[in-house]
């Protein structure tokens, strides 16, 4: 067992996630439906042009559209052994409405347009990704973010750190550690399998070990980079491409040298934009500042609540299954 993945620092508590989740199931669902509205008018206490901002760009739905006959209701959702976590941030906000309404939701690492709306974790960015409705799922992995960075950015070692698994789909990934394995600047290297490739294996590091670095990569794998949330929250720069998919952080809304490093799709220039910021701290720690304004947006539970029952909400309007009001349930 390696005990640098038992390290607890910096990351969410499992324990009382699955805790409080499975309480919830002993509470009625008619219990939850009664709250919806006064949930809802709880909008009065925010920035009503952000909020909707949000809640749009999650969810795209313009034109209304009836979804396939053969579409599951709420009441059919079960919770699948596999996928435990995706079940339960949906119900928390899915118990709110009735459950004779119907959804389609694709669990996992989604990387296609569905031809159907659908509540997805994740999707390609693009103007076309409509039927991609995004809800924060996965958070309990995804939505870390550190509350205290003990190093300041001039405090940290020149080196771009990366750890991360290599999947053989994962051409992406493994054209960066051919390029930049044995790098003076980078300290990088695979975690998995250490069959192939064996020579990429490098030890585990904690998040607070990363912290000490500079830079950290964050590459996308199946979907989006899983370390980029914790990244931006820290003292460190985040470094990668421009991102192809986004979740419930946005990433298609970050900002080029802005909110992180941009690197090369090819990878070709890291070596040139680590020597700039090394070298013009001023201009990497108002990235650091950025990011963590950025980030800031996420961390208010009342908020994010209120915008998951308002995507959900304009789903079951855009698909002529509630009205505007909430008042009446059309089928």
């Amino acid at each position: 067992m390696n005990l640098k993945r038992m390290s607890w620092r910096h990351k969410n508590n499992k324990l009382l996630y699955y805790s409080v989740n499975l309480l919830r199931q002993l509470l009625p669902v008619s219990y939850y439906n009664s709250r919806l509205l006064s949930e809802l008018e709880k909008i009065d206490s925010f920035d009503l042009e952000r909020v909707n901002n949000r809640v749009n760009y999650y969810n795209k739905l313009e034109d209304s559209c009836d979804l396939p006959s053969s579409t599951g209701r709420l009441s059919d959702l079960k919770m699948e052994s596999k996928k435990k976590t995706y079940f339960f941030d949906l119900y928390e906000y899915a118990r709110y409405f009735k459950q004779t309404l119907k959804l389609i939701y694709l669990f996992g690492d989604i990387v296609h347009i569905p031809d159907d709306p659908s509540f997805v974790k994740s999707r390609p960015i693009s103007d076309k990704n409509a039927n991609s409705v995004v809800l924060k799922w996965g958070k309990i992995r995804h939505f870390i973010f550190i509350k205290k960075d003990s190093y300041e950015f001039s405090e940290k070692t020149n080196i771009l750190l990366g750890r991360g698994k290599v999947k053989p789909r994962q051409t992406h990934r493994a054209r960066f550690m051919e390029k930049y394995y044995n790098h003076p600047m980078c300290n990088v290297g695979k975690v998995n399998d250490p069959t192939v490739h064996p020579e990429w294996n490098k030890d585990r590091m904690t998040i607070e070990e990363h912290l000490k670095y500079k830079f950290i990569l964050c590459l996308e794998g199946n979907d989006v980079a899983s370390n980029l949330k914790w990244v931006m929250s820290s003292n460190s720069l985040a470094v990668m491409p421009k991102p192809k998919f986004e979740t419930w952080f946005m990433e298609g809304t970050l900002i080029p040298d802005y909110h992180y490093v941009l690197i090369n799709d090819d990878y070709s220039n890291l070596e040139e934009k680590m020597i700039y910021y090394i070298n013009n701290h001023d201009k990497a720690e108002q990235i650091v500042e950025n990011a963590h304004k950025y980030v800031a947006q996420f961390k208010n539970k009342r908020l994010e609540n209120l915008i998951s029952l308002l995507v959900l909400k304009k789903y079951f309007v855009k698909t002529n299954q509630l009205s505007e009001s909430l008042n009446l349930i059309k089928k």
